[in-house]
């Protein structure tokens, strides 16, 4: 095995454990890391970093469902909207150019790090959103998730996280619900890259390996040792990270 796909693997195990306690499939940092190791940005690193993504969140996922952590019912608008969106985005992706696509992939990280961390001192939400208010601003904001998510190659946890505490889940439960909600647009998203041939199966076999092992003892960690609090911080703090970094690699 080639000591450049050993170092990518090992790096993708320890992201995977990481991103599995966040309800993230970890694409936002599968697909810089690709990149910086020189994989090319469009048609490698984010159908990969598609494909770890959904792979990350249903292993995660099982784990959640096992201990009763996931709302399957309440997510289902996110699932059908974002389902749509995500082939719809990876189709658009042609049209876009690479720095266009890192500049908005930094900006989308921003945002929802920024807004994450704000928020990450105030006590949890006490009552939900009233059930037909949340399930049309859900299935309403799933789709543009989704779109996005496939035109950046992220699986979307990073702004369902957000938007389910916005509407009153608990930051565990919408952790672990946003890891059940991002299988389904980080493999409808991946589909569509496989669709326009994309794909480099060694570092997908090799590194989906990787992302089963760490996301298992991420998610085990996350229900056990975890607080709310910890987990918005560092959700928080690995989205502007990599958002700086990124931009700092673009423009400098």
């Amino acid at each position: 095995m080639p000591l450049i796909l050993i170092i990518v693997t090992f790096f993708i195990l320890v992201l995977s454990f990481i991103f599995a306690m966040l309800g993230l499939g970890g694409a936002m940092l599968y697909i810089p890391v690709l990149h910086w190791f020189a994989y090319d940005f469009k048609t490698i690193a984010i159908p990969t970093g598609l494909l770890l993504n959904g792979i990350t969140a249903l292993s995660a996922a099982i784990y959640y469902f096992k201990a009763k952590m996931i709302d399957v019912k309440g997510s289902i608008p996110l699932i059908i909207t974002s389902f749509i969106g995500a082939p719809v985005g990876a189709y658009f992706t042609r049209l876009v150019s690479t720095d266009i696509l890192i500049l908005l992939f930094a900006a989308a990280m921003i945002f929802a790090g920024g807004k994450m961390l704000i928020n990450s001192g105030q006590p949890e939400k006490d009552h939900m959103m009233p059930v037909r208010k949340r399930m049309v601003i859900m299935g309403l904001a799933g789709f543009f998730i989704g779109f996005i998510a496939g035109l950046l190659g992220v699986g979307g946890g990073f702004l369902f996280v957000p938007l389910m505490i916005a509407m009153g889940y608990k930051t565990k439960s919408a952790a672990a619900t946003s890891s059940f909600v991002v299988i389904f647009s980080s493999f409808s998203g991946f589909a569509g890259h496989i669709s326009e041939g994309h794909f480099n199966w060694p570092l997908m076999i090799v590194a989906s390996i990787a992302v089963i092992i760490g996301s298992q003892f991420g998610a085990k960690f996350m229900k056990e040792k975890m607080k709310a609090r910890w987990i918005k911080q560092m959700f928080a703090v690995l989205l502007l990270g990599v958002a700086v970094k990124l931009l700092w690699k673009l423009f400098l």
